[in-house]
């Protein structure tokens, strides 16, 4: 299966919360990352989601935010990748930012160009990629 999602996390189910309406998924990938993903309890009946499950997590890159500066800033948003920026694209509207985790999995984020200019993004320079739990999709196969 193919999808427009340009980021694409796979690992395994390693802690999954019931609620009335919602629950909370955490997938944790082979490089140790974890990604939290907010689905409602009839994709996770639909889905038949347990631990130890194999998942895809699915994230397109405009619903990813940037962070660079100061790392004692607190979010709302459950997932928080720090890493290095390894490329810059700029396209005639956006840009397209790629932050490295220590992983070596790679976040993509599509921003502004102001905003890639005012934050400073270049190889080399320290971000962090934001990513609501919310706004993460999950899979099965």
């Amino acid at each position: 299966m193919k999808v427009s999602a340009r980021n694409v996390f796979t690992g395994k189910i390693t802690s999954l919360t019931d609620g009335a309406v919602n629950a909370e998924v955490e997938l944790t990938t082979a490089g140790g990352d974890r990604i939290i993903a907010i689905v409602t309890e009839g994709s996770v009946k639909s889905l038949g989601l347990v631990v130890g499950q194999d998942a895809i997590a699915y994230v397109k890159a405009p619903w990813v935010m940037v962070l660079t500066g100061d790392a004692n800033v607190r979010f709302s948003a459950r997932n928080q990748f720090a890493g290095k920026v390894t490329s810059v694209s700029k396209g005639a509207i956006n840009a397209e930012v790629a932050i490295e985790l220590p992983s070596g999995m790679v976040v993509y984020a599509v921003i502004t160009h102001q905003a890639v200019l005012e934050l400073g993004l270049k190889p080399g320079a320290a971000a962090t990629a934001l990513i609501k739990a919310s706004q993460v999709v999950l899979g099965v196969r």
